[in-house]
């Protein structure tokens, strides 16, 4: 069977990946310490940056991790039918776990070329490998959720083959109301509903997290049969509401001057918050009116090689964004409002570059990961069955 694009996952996938970027971008002028990068601290520098980064960071990329997420589970779950569990698992991690060990290595003592770090952190990040990312690559803990999401794909997917439209609402409906926890943590209780010191698992602990992604995005595929005006005008709504809130929640606790813990600045800016869920519902959906019967080549060829960027922009970002401010987050080269999207675009076109580049070497989906099938996993217009049989 001849496997298609699916097209507005294609452009999703690189406008994703874009997002990261600004995300990593924006973070350069409120972080608090040397590395650039927002730590355990933030500090802005006067109003400007106080709305710009919550603007770019909050408002138009927080929905970068959700939407990875979503993309995922679109293409995967459920699992075909014949498929047994070890042999997803062969085919699903051959494709990210070589190209995530190899960059944890990278980071691991590339920095060293430039005094980017110490002998001793490179020595410590190298020994922690098997345990967590390295220090100089923090983007990498994206790559520890999405490991768990294909770790319960065959558990979760007999469950959704036989799954009713009003069973999987039950579940987003709870997993919705999770998507409030992190709020009656800050301003309630940091202890709810049986949790304590030694135990962290609430009762609504395995209705929470990105699982609620993943039958997200099965809804969606399956069940969400709206009209193309219903989406663009829900999607519309949706987006608009939740990215807002995720703006003002930013700049309400952001005072020029004053330094803060970065989880208090941030309060409303994980993934699975309610605002969060309720943008990248609505902006994926604003992606799935895109009509067109084929994806333009130069979009295919960004799309397919976004793994690879996404691995590698903080390489590139450090240094661009270093230029750019000049030394000076409150008077940067260029105004703040064009000096964030300006480093985005900057490293996204080197990391573009260097994974095509890249690319032309045999065995390079080891390094960038697989560069020319991510988006033809199923074909569209088939029926749940027929479509798995194409991944």
């Amino acid at each position: 069977m001849k496997k298609e694009r699916i097209v507005f996952i294609d452009y999703l996938r690189w406008v994703a990946c874009f997002m990261v970027i600004l995300v990593h971008s924006s973070e350069n002028f409120y972080g608090a310490d040397s590395s650039g990068l927002a730590g355990n601290v933030s500090m802005l520098a006067n109003e400007g940056n106080r709305f710009w980064v919550a603007f770019f960071d909050g408002g138009c990329a927080r929905v970068a991790v959700p939407l990875f997420m979503i993309v995922s589970a679109f293409l995967l779950v459920p699992m075909s039918s014949g498929m047994s569990m070890t042999t997803f698992y062969k085919k699903r991690f051959m494709r990210i776990l070589p190209p995530m060990i190899i960059f944890m290595i990278i980071y691991s003592f590339l920095p060293l070329l430039w005094n980017g770090m110490t002998i001793e952190q490179s020595i410590n990040d190298f020994k922690m490998l098997p345990f967590n990312f390295p220090s100089m690559a923090g983007h990498l803990w994206f790559m520890y959720p999405l490991i768990s999401i294909y770790l319960i794909i065959p558990i979760i997917s007999p469950w959704l083959e036989k799954a009713t439209k009003k069973d999987e609402l039950i579940f987003i409906g709870i997993f919705a109301f999770t998507t409030i926890i992190p709020f009656l943590h800050r301003f309630v209780s940091p202890e709810l509903w049986g949790e304590c010191f030694w135990n962290q698992f609430s009762a609504f602990w395995y209705f929470s997290g990105y699982i609620g992604y993943l039958v997200l995005a099965h809804y969606i595929r399956v069940h969400l049969n709206w009209s193309y005006n219903k989406k663009l005008i829900v999607g519309a709504i949706s987006f608009l509401a939740g990215a807002s809130f995720t703006t003002w929640s930013f700049w309400w606790k952001g005072v020029p001057g004053v330094t803060i813990e970065t989880p208090a600045l941030e309060w409303a800016w994980e993934f699975c918050t309610l605002n969060v869920l309720c943008a990248t519902f609505g902006i994926f959906l604003l992606f799935t009116c895109i009509k067109k019967n084929k994806t333009p080549r130069i979009v295919a060829e960004i799309a397919d090689l976004s793994f690879g960027i996404y691995l590698m922009h903080l390489l590139y970002l450090g240094p661009i964004a270093k230029w750019i401010i000049n030394g000076d987050v409150t008077n940067p080269l260029v105004p703040i409002y064009f000096a964030i999207p300006l480093i985005a675009v900057l490293t996204f076109i080197c990391c573009l570059a260097t994974s095509k580049v890249l690319s032309y070497i045999p065995g390079s989906q080891y390094v960038i990961g697989y560069h020319n099938d991510l988006a033809k996993l199923y074909s569209p217009g088939l029926s749940t069955s027929e479509s798995n049989k194409a991944n």
